[in-house]
């Protein structure tokens, strides 16, 4: 399938954001190491939650998490620690050569009984759950968060609890504070005990009504379209968005602040009680972008497509993980942005820089690499580009499934082929 999208002049509406994956997928798992009863409410919608969802309702003996990364990571603890149960964890073949050796090693040490079903390091995974002991251990902080919260969740129903000290620095540290916010919601006794390290106790989760807000990575989007555009008439109203949110995307505001775009809170006294108003207030005069993108990688698709086409030279780090996301994100945004004709430079490591370095546009369809996050980053790009091609477009589903939807209410015209 192929998209063809065009802008509308300018904007005027109000955006539903889907539920937060992040907390969903963690919320999950918290609650059925509570034993509670009571489903966390407003949960995403997305296909990586609906794996989640799935697996623990029915326990089948092979769980196929699909692409879903943040269910194969926390999966794999979780049924660690599944007393009795016997599972083999698996997922697409991209999944398939995605590392998780580390978080294995962890977990191993833990006592944990994993076997690796095929390629060393790598999914699928035969896993037999049995009470842990915990304890102390180390793990590299710097590959990804994920492995971290991971383990962390698990801690309170350790026999003797966990205390996981991170070396080689932390990276996504915003995603291992969400983890403890939501851990001490639920019960738990869980905290940093020093800079590098943080301290479980034995202290079993309770059970509670819990609702989850709403996705500040999604908003992203709609924060580009309107760098984008520069009109300073053009307005989006995003609901369920809290202010003072524990998702470390909601720094988001903070970026998108340096293009000019101002957000407003309003409480509109439902249970989560807000929605953003932004809107281009200031003219952008940035002259160019350095960024440390380590404690928010999925922000940086959209910032890197919004400062190419606002001509803003920028140099990034803090994007190793990027390559081995969903793809290799950094390879991804250097050639779909060479198709609009911008030449992007990386370092071979965790930089990506832009200089201004342009080329010939071919125009070419853009393809997604079943990376939600492609698309949706690239999508604004019609704003510049009338009729900007986009293969595959389905993906979004992993993340946002009523993207294209609310695009179309947005003013947008999307033609499929």
């Amino acid at each position: 399938m192929q998209y063809s999208i065009t802008a509308p002049s300018t904007f005027n509406a109000t955006i539903k954001l889907p539920a937060s994956k992040s907390i969903s997928n963690r919320a999950l798992i918290i609650h059925a190491l509570s034993h509670g009863n009571i489903m966390p409410r407003n949960l995403s919608d997305c296909d990586d939650t609906e794996v989640m969802v799935n697996a623990l309702r029915d326990m089948p003996q092979t769980i196929d998490i699909k692409a879903a990364g943040t269910a194969m990571r926390f999966l794999t603890a979780f049924l660690s620690v599944a007393d009795g149960e016997e599972h083999i964890i698996t997922g697409t073949e991209r999944m398939k050569h995605r590392p998780i050796g580390i978080l294995v090693d962890a977990l191993r040490y833990l006592g944990a009984d994993i076997t690796y079903v095929g390629e060393e390091g790598f999914p699928p995974l035969l896993i037999k759950g049995k009470p842990l002991d915990g304890g102390r251990i180390e793990i590299k902080g710097n590959v990804s968060s994920q492995y971290i919260s991971a383990l962390l969740m698990i801690g309170p129903v350790l026999k003797n609890g966990l205390e996981l000290k991170m070396t080689d620095g932390i990276a996504s540290r915003p995603y291992i504070d969400l983890t403890l916010w939501m851990m001490r919601e639920f019960g738990a006794d869980a905290d940093w005990s020093e800079v590098d390290t943080v301290k479980v106790n034995p202290t079993p989760y309770v059970q509670r009504d819990y609702f989850i807000e709403n996705d500040w990575s999604a908003s992203s989007y709609w924060y580009e379209m309107l760098a984008l555009l520069g009109d300073a008439e053009a307005t989006f109203s995003l609901d369920g968005l809290m202010d003072g949110s524990k998702q470390g995307d909601s720094v988001v505001r903070y970026i998108f602040s340096l293009l000019g775009i101002k957000s407003a809170f309003r409480n509109k006294g439902d249970e989560v009680p807000t929605t953003v108003s932004i809107q281009q207030k200031l003219p952008c005069m940035l002259p160019r972008l350095d960024y440390d993108f380590s404690s928010s990688p999925d922000l940086a698709q959209t910032v890197v497509v919004a400062c190419a086409l606002k001509d803003i030279p920028f140099r990034f780090t803090g994007l190793a993980s990027l390559k081995i996301k969903e793809t290799d994100r950094i390879e991804a945004l250097k050639t779909e942005l060479r198709k609009l004709g911008y030449v992007l430079h990386d370092t071979g490591g965790d930089t990506l820089s832009w200089d201004g370095s342009r080329c010939e546009p071919t125009m070419e369809p853009l393809d997604t690499y079943e990376d939600h996050r492609m698309a949706m980053a690239f999508a604004p790009a019609a704003i510049k580009f009338p009729g900007l091609r986009i293969n595959d477009p389905e993906v979004v589903s992993k993340s946002y499934p009523a993207f294209w939807d609310d695009l179309r209410h947005a003013g947008f015209t999307i033609d499929e082929y």
